[in-house]
This record gives C-alpha cells, structure tokens and sequence, in this order.
C-alpha cells in the first residue's frame, strides 16, 4: 500500500474530528452567551396552582369575619442567562415571565394570625414543602415546593395587623401569544 493511500484515512478521519470539535465549540458558545434556557411555562398550570396555595391558606387563616379580598396573578420581569444578560442588563426578557399572587388582609388579632400560621407551616411541611427561610416580615415565613419551585410566604405585620400571603412560581418561557393583559385565569377570589 503506497504512502497516498495510507494517508487519505487519516485526512478524513481529521477532517471528521475537526469537524466535531467546531460544532462543539459552537454549541459551547451558544450555551455560554444564552446561558442554561427556561423551562416551558403554562400560564393556567401556573395560574392555578398560585390560586390553591392562596385559597388553602386563607381557608387556613379562618378569619373571623369575611373580608373583602381580591388579586390577581401578575407576572414578573425575567433576565436573561448567560454572558447575553451582561448585554442586557438594563433589561428583561420578553419571552420568559415570573408569576406572583398576593392578598392582605388588615386588623388580624396576633392570635389569630399565629393560630393561620401554625395551621398553614403544618399542612406544608405534611405535604413536602422545605422551609427557606424565617421572619420573612415581623413574624413570617418562607416555603419552597421542591418540585415546581414555587414559594408561600405567610407574613403577619405588627403595626397594622396585617396578614399576608404571597405566592411566587419562578420564572419560564411562555407560549406564543400569551398576554398577561388579557388572561382571564389570572383573576382570583376567595370562595
């Protein structure tokens, strides 16, 4: 076997492994500037599950009187990963939201709200929730579900008496024409 014959494997085969090497450069690049990307969102999924945590816990709560609570789920501002969010910085994503739903009541007996409290640490705890932090507010605290990311806070505020929860599901990438503008699930009462 002549010399040219035996070298034209090894060219190919260099060829081949050059090759590999550009494409891996390439997606090590792209992965680098975008950063690790979202998880897909559902807006209703995300929607629905912010509205049970509020409604347990103001069933929890068993306020003494029925008072007048309304919210919504808004969404949040996103950045973006990678060395792309130091180009963006002064900027969020307009493709990947954050989901929040918030309702205070005012005039709630420190008892009472310790009594909530206790109910809603409790039933979480049961239902495999992992306490991040404490004394989120005078006397509150924090819960994330390990599985979705999603986090209560269940606060209780001395000065006014105000009892509080706040609902956080993290960030993700929505669908393609959603607008939080226009989203009836987003609306939320108590029953």
């Amino acid at each position: 076997m002549s010399a040219v014959a035996r070298s034209r494997p090894r060219r190919v085969v260099r060829r081949l492994l050059y090759g590999l090497i550009a494409v891996g450069l390439v997606a090590a690049g792209h992965h680098l500037w975008n950063g690790a990307p979202y998880p897909e969102a559902a807006p209703d999924a995300v929607a629905g599950r912010l509205k049970a945590q509020a409604q347990r816990v103001y069933d929890e709560a068993a306020l003494p009187r029925a008072p007048e609570v309304r919210s919504r789920v808004e969404t949040g501002t996103c950045s973006y990963r990678g060395l792309r969010s130091v180009a963006h910085i002064d900027r969020g994503r307009p493709d990947v939201r954050s989901f929040g739903l918030s309702w205070r009541v005012t005039d709630v007996p420190e008892t009472t709200a310790r009594a909530a409290q206790a109910r809603t640490r409790l039933r979480l705890e049961r239902d495999g929730w992992k306490l991040v932090s404490e004394n989120v507010s005078d006397l509150g605290f924090r819960f994330e579900h390990p599985g979705t990311g999603d986090k209560v806070d269940v606060d209780w505020y001395e000065p006014t008496g105000t009892f509080a929860l706040s609902a956080y599901a993290p960030c993700g990438k929505l669908p393609d024409g959603f607008s939080a503008y226009d989203w009836p699930a987003a609306a939320w009462t108590p029953r």
